[in-house]
């Protein structure tokens, strides 16, 4: 059975980026073509060729990391790339590893703000590439008025994007910034059917409007799958 369409993750690495790619690739699963992104170009392969034993579908590596520059690159490259030939993007991966701990007194101003700009830029990065993808592919029409489903944009979190303990306030920065990137894309785009979505740790809301016109809801109807009412689980 040939994909159903392609799968980009962000940060595959040999643990949980590395399960997540064999669950989208499965054909009995996900049944994507998967793009994998990370720093590390040797590692990145490995991981690629380690991939290719338990899938039939492509699995291509693409080394690079979150600056803007690199992931336009990046996403051009996939574009193009003839394992992809006529797959339409349905779901993209922000999976990047992110730590930092130390004293508040011995953060220093340059090194805080620098973790700031790698995690929460490059997931603001990355998600521009992926909207632009999406509606390249799918227009921007509204459910509303008769538009598809489009993609799904997920963020992998911690609890630190909630709640933050001493000598993490660099780490529970960034992590929390990302949380409210996600929800401010959902507000946004969810009338158009591109979901992002925030997992591990933090709510993960299927439908959330940037336009609430009737308040919230206790319900799943045609309302809150337009984007139109917010489900009372996506306030939180």
């Amino acid at each position: 059975m040939p994909p159903s369409g392609l799968a980009i993750l962000i940060g595959a690495g040999p643990t949980s980026g590395v399960g997540i790619c064999r669950i989208l690739a499965h054909p009995s699963h996900g049944n994507l073509a998967v793009a994998i992104l990370a720093r590390n170009a040797d590692n990145l392969n490995a991981l690629a060729t380690g991939l290719r034993l338990s899938t039939p579908n492509p699995v291509e590596a693409f080394p690079t990391d979150a600056s803007p520059e690199k992931l336009s690159k990046a996403f051009s490259d996939i574009r193009s790339h003839s394992s992809f030939k006529d797959l339409k993007l349905k779901v993209a991966v922000f999976h990047v590893k992110h730590a930092s701990k130390k004293p508040f007194l011995e953060e220093t101003h340059s090194e805080f703000t620098e973790s700031l700009n790698t995690y929460v830029g490059g997931a603001m990065a990355f998600s521009k590439e992926v909207v632009n993808m999406l509606f390249d592919q799918n227009g921007q029409t509204l459910l509303a008025d008769g538009g598809g489903k489009k993609g799904t944009l997920i963020f992998t979190g911690t609890l630190g994007a909630m709640r933050t303990n001493a000598n993490f306030a660099a780490y529970g920065a960034s992590r929390s910034g990302v949380r409210s990137l996600a929800q401010a894309l959902a507000k946004e785009y969810s009338p158009r059917h591109k979901v992002p979505r925030q997992i591990g740790g933090i709510l993960s809301n299927r439908y959330i409007s940037n336009e609430v016109q009737d308040g919230i809801k206790d319900e799943d109807g045609e309302a809150q799958q337009q984007g139109k009412v917010m489900k009372a689980e996506s306030v939180g």
